[in-house]
């Protein structure tokens, strides 16, 4: 699924939070959004991942025009397509690490609904075997991180946006998130990453300079 900013703009509060910001975002292909803190990379991603509306110029979903999509096809696009991996890690903490995977829970909400056997694929591949039961707020930052990941496995996402993976990570736990976020990639999903992490930037196919707001901005490869 290619994922597009043409020539977008966000004003924010009389602010320019972004200015004539355009990328191209590729099955198969690692983007990464660069630049330096405060330039914008969090909120270019939020654009592309259709969580905020740019002021002017278009994000286009296999070339169709997103800007003016309401509530409900925006969440059809979130529930059928998108996955977000957030710095904050977007994990419930009061909810065990099978349902932040799957999101279902039961008819009476005793245990957690959805596809058991394919939920205890994704966990087995991020490293997070037999911990289904445990609560997320138990796992550490990089457990966390990868749970995020996990769900979208499970989901199957075909556009996955992350935001920070690897920030306030050790190295192990930095190498691990980076080679999933790879084979997501190579599994066939978009997948663009805001980052500042040099080893996770060199690690993505293509970089994007998110540049200062009164700066044109640069792509690069």
């Amino acid at each position: 699924m290619i994922l597009e900013a043409v020539d977008i703009q966000l004003d924010i509060d009389g602010r320019t939070a972004l200015r004539s910001q355009s990328v191209v975002c590729r099955p198969s292909v690692m983007t990464a959004l660069v630049g330096p803190s405060g330039s914008g990379k969090t909120t270019l991603l939020n654009c592309l991942g259709l969580m905020q509306k740019p002021t002017s110029g278009q994000v286009l979903l296999e070339g169709v025009d997103t800007t003016s999509w309401g509530d409900a096809r925006r969440r059809r696009f979130w529930r059928d397509h998108a996955s977000f991996v957030l710095q904050d890690y977007g994990i419930m903490l009061e909810e065990s690490v099978a349902f932040n995977v799957t999101m279902v829970s039961s008819l009476w909400g005793r245990r957690v609904g959805g596809d058991v056997q394919r939920m205890r694929r994704a966990l087995a591949m991020t490293g997070l075997q037999a911990r289904e039961d445990e609560l997320a707020a138990h796992l550490s930052g990089g457990e966390r991180q990868r749970l995020g990941i996990a769900r979208s496995i499970y989901r199957d996402a075909t556009v996955l946006l992350v935001d920070e993976p690897t920030a306030s990570l050790d190295i192990a736990n930095r190498d691990r998130v980076i080679e999933l976020l790879q084979e997501r990639a190579r599994q066939g999903c978009t997948l663009v990453v805001a980052s500042h992490d040099p080893v996770l930037i060199e690690a993505c196919d293509v970089q994007h300079l998110v540049a200062a707001h009164d700066v044109a901005p640069v792509m690069a490869s």
